[in-house]
């Protein structure tokens, strides 16, 4: 079954993050979906004819990766927007990152110095299931730095694309208007939906 474009026109009418931003990076992520699926089915249809063992069949199936963490990351990254940028205190996964990191100013501290990096990817919270902890880290490209096995809770995309027109070289301005535009419900609901059953009941 192809992936399908989710439409994330509920988005628009953000304060800091313009609508010309988003409605190009809306097509930008289209373009995602449909390599995607078009090298999935390219790659079937060599598999199924016996040629898996060329030079073809290898480029494809190196390239599904880029752009299905792209199509990924970039619904995370919709999804995770047009909050109030205030977390609830009372939620497992603000505990979870007082845990981890001290405290929230804290957290948010690293968080942003990973997304100020020189050069072009994602800063993500993510949530180590196994080790129960939270890690901040940064995704070259869509997915050379995806730790394996850890669910992203949070995503901020740091492609020129997502703050040049509206801040030109200024991306820490970009950075703070992206924290006041988090949708800190849809990263909590993720990281319930990760946690282990004993910590959300005892949440």
């Amino acid at each position: 079954m192809a992936y399908q474009v989710k439409d994330y026109s509920q988005i628009l009418g953000m304060q800091g993050i313009s609508d010309t931003t988003l409605q190009n990076h809306f097509k930008l992520y289209q373009g995602y979906v449909n390599n995607t699926n078009t090298l999935l089915d390219t790659s079937m249809r060599l598999f199924s004819e016996g040629k898996e063992r060329t030079a073809e069949y290898a480029e494809i199936r190196r390239r599904i990766g880029f752009e299905f963490c792209g199509m990924r990351l970039h619904e995370y990254y919709f999804e995770n927007l047009k909050g109030t940028g205030a977390p609830d205190t009372n939620s497992g996964m603000y505990k979870q990152i007082a845990k981890d990191f001290q405290d929230f100013d804290t957290w948010k501290k690293e968080f942003l110095a990973i997304g100020a990096m020189r050069g072009v990817g994602w800063a993500v919270l993510f949530y180590d299931t196994r080790a129960d902890r939270l890690v901040n880290n940064w995704i070259t490209l869509h997915h050379e730095g995806i730790l394996p096995g850890l669910q992203p809770l949070l995503v901020l995309d740091v492609w020129e694309h997502a703050f040049l027109l509206d801040y030109q070289l200024d991306r820490p301005g970009y950075l703070e208007a992206f924290m006041r535009q988090v949708n800190w419900q849809e990263v909590a609901r993720r990281f319930d939906a990760s946690a282990p059953m004993q910590q959300r009941k005892a949440a």
